[in-house]
């Protein structure tokens, strides 16, 4: 039986930043994937943004990780030339309840660390974006968005060069603790089953994260690992791309468990609108044309110049969320599992947004937990 130190199962974003940071000399590293590439599922399939770490509790996992990657994403895609931009964002408030909201938003951001998140008025968001209409806002200079499939690719090539190997087309089946580690079964694309002994395992299987944790013998529900599934649905603006704003414009929150249909403007040059979020009891990522209406509804207050012949269905993403409808927000769990009787397994469950721009950071946070367990 092939036998390695550590194996990660997904190579999303996160299974693949843990990757490049895991690997070293000296230390067998395996990435397995079900796809036949890296990213094809939540992690190609966002708004590619890079957030400030304004929505998320200061204790959370979600808030300390995101601060942190925001600021190791600029440094790594300026040192490595990945595409990015800096383009800043203004949260936007059109009523003066939401307005009055702002401050608790803005406290929010300060105590996570965000740089230079401000409140400005209607002055200000004229001479910042003159078509964007709102009564005040939260700028956030340090939002942006960058390529999500660079970005990934510049991961696998640095765990590559340091000695990992990689296994798309590849399946976890089954999983047993046995002789110090683990024994994975897979499928691979063919059909053939295998099966390998690993020292260490990580769960980044992101999607399937929670099945991956029961396959280990972790009972979901008790746990809170089970994974929901929040499907994500764009329009892209196809005239008038010039009227639109050059940063992020998302709206007031309109709860804990959205950000809200904002615009997307991606480094081509083009222009979306979403996520509208709905539950769904699959994963699939057809866009539902009959939803025009309502994103013209929902962003003409702050975006007049919107008609309905501007927009057309783009795509859709799912997020994997350790919450169902009606259940409060939870945070990113990221767990050694000695505690369950499983040492050496570190589960990663329910890492949603903001995953792509905390990536950076988990990647070194779950190295320094291998370290601690080696």
């Amino acid at each position: 039986m092939d036998r390695v130190d550590v194996a990660v199962i997904g190579a999303g974003v996160v299974g693949l930043s843990v990757a490049a940071s895991v690997a070293r000399e000296g230390r067998s590293l395996l990435v397995m994937e079900r796809h036949e590439s890296f990213g094809q599922e939540s992690s190609s399939r966002n708004s590619e943004v890079i957030h400030a770490s304004i929505y998320y509790p200061p204790d959370s996992l979600k808030g300390r990780l995101c601060r942190e990657g925001n600021e190791r994403m600029y440094r790594l895609c300026s040192d490595h030339g990945i595409p990015h931009a800096n383009t800043g964002k203004l949260v936007v408030a059109w009523t003066e309840e939401q307005a009055a909201g702002l401050p608790d938003l803005l406290a929010t951001a300060r105590a996570n660390g965000a740089r230079g998140v401000r409140l400005v008025e209607r002055e200000e968001i004229r001479r910042l974006e003159p078509r964007v209409e709102a009564l005040a806002a939260l700028h956030c200079p340090t939002s942006g968005v960058v390529d999500s499939h660079a970005l990934m690719k510049h991961f696998e090539t640095v765990a590559r060069s340091k000695g990992a190997a990689f296994a798309y087309g590849v399946e976890a089946k089954a999983i047993e603790r046995r002789d110090g580690g683990f024994v994975v079964r897979v499928a691979e694309a063919s059909g053939e089953p295998y099966e390998f002994w690993t020292r260490l395992l990580v769960n980044c299987a992101g999607l399937e994260s929670g099945r991956v944790a029961a396959l280990c013998g972790i009972d979901q529900d008790e746990a809170l690992y089970r994974i929901h599934y929040r499907k994500g649905m764009y329009f892209r603006a196809h005239r008038k791309l010039a009227l639109y704003p050059r940063m992020l414009v998302y709206p007031f929150p309109p709860d804990r468990s959205t950000v809200g249909i904002h615009t997307v403007p991606d480094l081509a040059g083009g222009m979306r609108l979403g996520p509208y979020d709905v539950w769904s009891p699959t994963i699939e990522y057809g866009v539902d044309a009959s939803l025009l209406d309502h994103f013209v509804k929902a962003c003409r207050p702050w975006l007049p110049f919107l008609e309905p012949e501007d927009l057309q269905p783009d795509m859709a993403g799912i997020q994997a969320k350790r919450y169902g409808p009606g259940e409060p927000v939870r945070d990113f769990v990221i767990r050694e599992e000695s505690d369950r009787g499983l040492p050496g397994l570190i589960n990663l469950i329910g890492i949603e947004s903001p995953g792509l721009t905390a990536s950076p950071a988990i990647g070194p946070y779950v190295a320094r937990m291998i370290d601690e367990v080696c």
